[in-house]
């Protein structure tokens, strides 16, 4: 990913466990975006917490010290859940482990999906998508896009940003 450009991003979960479906590791993307976001390293358009990966459509502002920010991103969640698992779920941690020499726990997958968004259009395909994520029949996570909680959608629906860190992408386009 380049800076100041917007992507949208797909991270899964390792092996597609459903991590997330409990709030607490919700909230730790959370606390992440909030944070990123305050520091001015990204810019926030749209996203959604699905119970084992994410979607986000957001923009990389400025280096976090030498890294990109969704680096940071990814090393952090995964640190954090991984001292959360440790405190409150250790049971789960076998499911996490991984040979590789630097680590042990290993939370998302690789093969995590940047896509430019290079026009409003695209952007706004992405954003419909992202939404209507929860309310598909394999998930039937809420009935209307913006009754599910962790996602962007009650932001673009009524401009309530319960987050404290979204962005509407017509600002930026």
């Amino acid at each position: 990913m380049e800076l100041n450009q917007i992507y949208f991003y797909t991270a899964t979960i390792l092996n597609w466990k459903r991590l997330l479906k409990k709030d607490e590791y919700k909230n730790i993307i959370i606390n992440s975006l909030q944070y990123l976001s305050a520091k001015n390293k990204i810019a926030v358009y749209g996203f959604v917490i699905m119970p084992n990966h994410i979607h986000l459509i957001w923009e990389m502002l400025e280096k976090n010290g030498k890294e990109m920010p969704h680096a940071s991103f990814m090393k952090y969640t995964s640190h954090q859940f991984l001292e959360h698992s440790r405190t409150y779920y250790p049971q789960i941690l076998p499911y996490f482990q991984t040979s590789d020499q630097a680590r042990n726990h290993r939370f998302w997958q690789r093969n995590s999906l940047p896509v430019w968004l290079y026009t409003p259009a695209v952007l706004e395909q992405k954003l419909d998508y992202i939404h209507d994520n929860p309310v598909v029949e394999k998930w039937s996570l809420a009935n209307e896009p913006a009754q599910y909680y962790y996602s962007s959608a009650q932001f673009y629906e009524t401009g309530i940003d319960d987050f404290g860190f979204l962005k509407h992408y017509g600002d930026s386009m």
